[in-house]
């Protein structure tokens, strides 16, 4: 196993709360963790069809049969059982803490919705970081072969190929959580829309676009958004609200978690095939994005991070808000860089004036060079500034 950043935060977050719920995409790794981070307790999958007719049928009874807390996997499966735990664990009948594991939001029962989610600790666990691979040692030398292998924790601990995973892993995805998401009848053309999702990563949504190519309404386009979003397979960055008297985009820009799975989904069969893809430059940005995210996400931090852009393009590809100062960060695919890659910067910056930090400039090279107005960091160091934004 490849050891996980995020252990120490969710072995802090049992210390305060009674159940803490580990969220994030199939195959993260979260049952690994949650195993690794409390190994005496039991792991318990509600997928299984006689352990959930337990759990909904008597609850009661099902939870006694832990009384210092279990590892209760697929817990979205019985959604009920949340507010039995609370139950129980503020009468002092179970001493917890329980360790709930689910692809999807804080199951609530809906007949049950006074449990606010104050009383319940949340962590989101995403595919491996840089600095994961990194420290074991697993970090590919090239960063088109990181890009097209993707970031799932089974793509490094066993030799399977990236494409014959991913391939098993949409279809596990469009079988078991599409099924009994939302009522669609025709899984290919959800999948047709899941690859022209990919098609758009680091773009602004154009949600008219992706209704018209598939034929369907804008409501439904916006519904099969949010259950990919709602899976931990996509994210909406949005807009940073400081125009500075500039008139600014306020629709947000598309972004996958895993750059591995939008390759597969555009049918690269090669990390050779990445260099010239003229989706590349796409897949760079959503890789460096994604990894500034997991640094937030593993420490328990939400997200500080946004984009700017003006209407008539001039734009930096994210805003980390630092208390009152804000941090812009350019995201670069190339090898080698000139002035004109931090021209945007500069214009910003001249904006901005004192609400500015020293930006910093992300690109595929090896060499850290330091200029007046931003830090060039090279991709294979994106962790150090991953652990500090």
């Amino acid at each position: 196993m490849i050891p996980r950043d995020a252990i120490s935060e969710l072995k802090e977050l049992t210390q305060i709360f009674s159940f803490v719920a580990l969220i994030g995409p199939r195959n993260s790794g979260k049952c690994t963790l949650a195993q690794t981070a409390f190994p005496d307790k039991r792991l318990i999958s509600l997928e299984d069809p006689s352990v959930r007719e337990l759990a909904s049928t008597s609850p009661n009874d099902f939870l006694s049969g832990f009384p210092t807390g279990a590892i209760l996997n697929e817990i979205h499966r019985c959604p009920e059982l949340v507010s039995y735990i609370t139950n129980q664990t503020e009468s002092g009948d179970n001493k917890g803490p329980f360790i709930l594991i689910t692809p999807h939001a804080i199951p609530f029962s809906p007949e049950k919705k006074e449990v606010p989610e104050k009383r319940i600790g949340i962590l989101h666990l995403l595919p491996l970081s840089i600095s994961e691979l990194t420290e074991s040692g697993n970090l590919p030398k090239e960063i088109d072969e990181l890009l097209y292998k993707g970031m799932y924790p089974v793509l490094y601990e066993t030799s399977i190929d990236p494409s014959n995973w991913y391939s098993a892993y949409v279809s596990c995805f469009l079988d078991r959580d599409v099924r009994q998401q939302i009522n669609v009848r025709d899984l290919s053309l959800f999948l047709r829309f899941f690859r022209l999702c990919a098609a758009q990563t680091g773009r602004i949504v154009n949600f008219s676009m992706l209704a018209k190519e598939c034929d369907i309404s804008h409501n439904t386009a916006r519904s099969w958004l949010s259950v990919l979003e709602s899976n931990h397979l996509i994210f909406f960055l949005l807009p940073h609200k400081r125009n500075f008297n500039k008139r600014l985009v306020k629709t947000p820009k598309l972004y996958f978690y895993d750059t591995g799975l939008v390759v597969w989904l555009l049918g690269i069969q090669e990390a050779g095939q990445i260099s010239t893809h003229p989706l590349r430059a796409a897949l760079f940005e959503t890789w460096a994005v994604s990894e500034l995210i997991k640094g937030r996400l593993n420490r328990g931090l939400p997200s500080c991070l946004f984009f700017w852009r003006d209407n008539i393009g001039n734009e930096i590809d994210l805003i980390a808000e630092q208390g009152q100062t804000l941090i812009p960060i350019e995201i670069k695919p190339v090898e080698s860089l000139t002035d004109d890659h931090c021209e945007g910067m500069k214009r910003w910056l001249a904006l901005a004036g004192k609400e500015a930090g020293r930006g910093r400039l992300i690109y595929c090279g090896g060499e850290h060079r330091r200029r007046e107005e931003a830090a060039i960091i090279p991709w294979r160091d994106m962790d150090a500034l991953a652990t500090r934004i």
